[in-house]
């Protein structure tokens, strides 16, 4: 009689092998497929950078391609398969960011200074079009194409072209003219009807065609959407000297090596362009009238909110912790809960509801508690720190609560039992043997805590916008605005125009007094270690 053996390993294994390799089969053609995408995207970036002639940038992107594509398409090396994406967009986002911010410290970049030389004598000349006396009058007709506009101008001697700001004049010798000889329409752009002209008059006004490629030889404007006049520049740039020359007065304005062009008597043209300036964006933050006096205040401000901000909800974290870690009260997962409320709400919409509950006219706080007292909690400079610290209490203690609950609970029962055995009192444990332990633990998190608050954008932007504002000062900077903030206002703020080199100057500032207390203050926990 035969019978059949049971099914062993060797039975199984063609399954397997099936499977694996199907298996193995999407896993290849995902990966052709993700790969595929990003050498199609790296491709249009490296040929974007090739048109313009950014050569640096173009061999670190090919480089850059050339090492994923290696990483991925060899055998092995799993690790560096995993590790790509993170070290990439680590360098991308965060150590680019560093370098950056390190050299556009040592520059002028900011309004007025954001481009090449080139540049700037061309944005000279354009912004200083005048009409010319007596100019000719051009017929125009206005088009649109692509979203942009266009003048189709017929000339005096009845010649048509075309044009937009930027872009010269083009003659137009197959645009359709009307019964006078003036050009309506040209094929591939669309003439705009006299409603149309209305609803986009400020865009219309706003065009600017240059006969050519140099701005002196004049461009052309319009008013009112019909006949255009020649404009040219009031100001002559003499390429050899570096100079330009007021056509009216006969100021002369010179480079003088500091990234503008400035006459003798100190009048400077409004654009200019990017230098390295050295180390002059670090000592206008300590000469600066309107930079130095704000600055000193700001600073002791920044030490004060980020050290009272982590005592206060450390304090009150660990209090709260310490009275919902009894194990016999009753309901306590319902009052963790609650206390951990704020914590889920975002730090910027805090901000903007308390701005609101703290308005001293119609605010819930001064019309509940206050009877309806005008108390200026925002406007004050002292209230206004005042609410600071407090909204930042209500939204920072929840963190502490939950690190604090953590860590009591890991405490061992035995030392607590051994001092209750001993005699110690409920506060006699708590600061000689629970307070030490706890420290070991939460230490490094209340420096971390220092270095967040150190720069709290949200609370303080979102309640106050770092007002009140400072008197004395053209700056907008104020009380309740710590370095951060203050950075945001010199960079993107209203005052005394943007300043980008000075801004990152600052920021270089922040990042060594944070990473100076961090080092001092992790190297202080070491003792702690001997506690535990």
């Amino acid at each position: 009689m035969l019978t059949s053996a049971p099914p062993g390993p060797a039975a199984t294994r063609p399954p397997q092998k099936t499977a694996a390799r199907s298996d193995s089969t999407l896993g290849l053609l995902a990966k052709i497929v993700l790969l595929g995408l990003v050498d199609a995207f790296a491709v249009y970036v490296l040929i974007t950078l090739f048109l313009q002639e950014k050569w640096v940038i173009l061999l670190v992107g090919a480089a850059v391609t050339v090492l994923i594509n290696w990483i991925y398409l060899r055998r092995g090396g799993l690790p560096a398969k995993y590790l790509a994406p993170g070290i990439f967009f680590l360098v991308v986002f965060q150590v680019f960011v560093m370098i950056y911010s390190g050299y556009v410290a040592f520059t002028n970049y900011g309004d007025g200074h954001n481009s090449t030389k080139a540049d700037a004598v061309n944005a000279i000349q354009l912004s200083a079009q005048q009409r010319v006396p007596d100019s000719p009058a051009y017929r125009v007709s206005v088009l649109e194409a692509d979203g942009d506009f266009h003048l189709l101008a017929t000339g005096p001697d009845g010649g048509v072209s075309v044009g937009t700001t930027g872009v010269p004049l083009e003659e137009a010798d197959d645009a359709v003219t009307d019964g006078t000889g003036k050009g309506v329409e040209l094929e591939g752009y669309r003439t705009l009807q006299f409603g149309e002209v209305l609803a986009n008059q400020a865009d219309i006004l706003a065009i600017t065609v240059p006969f050519s490629d140099d701005p002196e030889d004049g461009s052309l404007k319009t008013s009112d959407g019909s006949n255009a006049y020649v404009y040219r520049p009031s100001l002559s740039y003499d390429e050899t000297t570096s100079t330009f020359t007021d056509l009216e007065t006969g100021t002369t304005y010179s480079d003088m090596g500091e990234g503008s062009f400035r006459s003798a008597d100190g009048e400077q043209l409004s654009t200019g362009w990017k230098i390295d300036v050295g180390f002059d964006n670090f000592v206008k933050a300590f000469t600066d009238p309107n930079i130095r006096g704000p600055l000193v205040q700001v600073v002791l401000w920044t030490f004060t909110f980020a050290i009272v901000s982590v005592l206060s909800t450390f304090a009150l974290g660990l209090f709260l912790a310490n009275a919902f870690n009894l194990p016999d009260l009753r309901g306590k997962r319902i009052y963790r809960i609650l206390m951990i409320l704020p914590y889920a709400f975002p730090a910027f919409l805090a901000g903007l509801v308390w701005s609101g509950l703290l308005n001293p006219e119609f605010g819930f706080v001064n019309n509940t508690f206050f009877g309806g007292a005008d108390i200026p909690w925002l406007t004050d400079p002292l209230l206004a720190k005042v609410s600071v610290l407090v909204v930042n209490l209500w939204l920072g203690f929840p963190y502490m609560f939950l690190v604090c609950t953590g860590a009591l609970q890991s405490l061992p029962e035995e030392v607590t039992e051994a001092a209750r055995m001993d005699g110690a009192t409920a506060w006699r444990t708590f600061t000689a043997i629970k307070l030490p332990l706890l420290l070991v633990s939460v230490a490094p998190l209340l420096i971390a805590s220092f270095a967040f608050n150190f720069n709290n954008f949200n609370v303080i932007y979102m309640l106050t916008d770092g007002g009140p504002r400072f008197d004395g000062t053209t700056a907008n900077i104020g009380h309740t605005d710590i370095l951060i903030t203050m950075v945001y206002e010199i960079a993107f703020g209203t005052g005394v125009g943007r300043d980008y080199g000075l801004a990152s100057a600052l920021s270089i500032i922040i990042f060594i007094i944070v990473a100076v207390i961090s080092a001092i203050s992790f190297r202080q926990t070491k003792a702690l270690e001997d506690i535990n």
